[in-house]
């Protein structure tokens, strides 16, 4: 089976719920297709580089998946139709990521410079 990661990023009104809800929606497509989310992260609310569909934040979540390609075209047949849905990428890679990825690492070094700040 191949291995891909998949990110889409959902409109800023959104609440945490209901995003979790798209990534347990994606989740559930994949499965019903034969294929296995290994990983599912949500990196949060974060500002956009420039307004996509009148937004200027999105949420942002990371799928890491294991299926056959039939399985990401229906995920992004399915993800295209979602209206909550401001963009989407999956790209198909040699290996998945073990542990945290780049980005939750990133958010982790954060917070520990503030609490370094802090305590000086």
């Amino acid at each position: 089976m191949a291995l891909y990661e998949h990110v889409f990023l959902a409109r800023q009104d959104l609440s945490q719920a209901q995003v979790d809800a798209l990534a347990a929606t994606a989740t559930e497509i994949v499965e019903s297709n034969q294929g296995k989310v290994t990983k599912t992260e949500t990196w949060g609310l974060k500002s956009l580089a420039y307004k996509i569909k009148r937004n200027r934040k999105a949420h942002f979540v990371l799928l890491n998946i294991e299926a056959p390609a039939g399985v990401v075209a229906e995920l992004e047949r399915q993800t295209g139709l979602n209206e909550d849905i401001i963009r989407y990428i999956t790209v198909r890679v040699d290996e998945l990521e073990g542990g945290p990825s780049v980005q939750m690492r990133k958010n982790d070094r954060e917070r520990s410079r503030r609490r370094d700040r802090e305590e000086a």
